[in-house]
């Protein structure tokens, strides 16, 4: 069992990410700690966030964005990502294992996971465009 030691700081932060369903940046978490009367310094929030995500609490998402943001699913899932507004939301469909194999030949990688991220047009951009 891995050993935890979460901090009254990492707590919060752990708890914003979790009740959080779209994926927050650092900036959210930290927006979302101060409307919570939480005022933690900067570093903080970004030290707690690296922590959690090193053990392994919450995943650390790099979506070709400038900022990271961060899921408390550790489920396997994939992303998709509104090309208009930025929105973030979760796939719960597995990437085939023929897929897999065929990337493993192709690049000789032994592979350990997979993470796809697809792009589009959330129903509500597409609404705005049609309307």
């Amino acid at each position: 069992m891995r050993h935890l030691n979460l901090t009254s700081q990492r707590q919060a932060v752990y708890d914003i990410v979790r009740e959080s369903h779209d994926h927050p940046t650092a900036a959210d978490v930290m927006n979302r700690l101060v409307e919570k009367g939480q005022n933690l310094a900067y570093g903080t929030v970004y030290n707690s966030l690296r922590y959690l995500a090193d053990k392994q609490l919450i995943r650390e998402l790099k979506l070709g964005e400038a900022a990271s943001r961060y899921d408390a699913r550790m489920d396997d899932h994939q992303h998709i990502i509104c090309e208009v507004c930025g929105a973030v939301d979760e796939v719960m469909s597995h990437v085939p294992a023929g897929w897999l194999e065929e990337v493993a030949k192709e690049t000789g990688y032994s592979i350990g996971h997979a993470h796809v991220v697809f792009g589009g047009v959330c129903s509500a951009c597409r609404s705005k465009v049609v309307n």
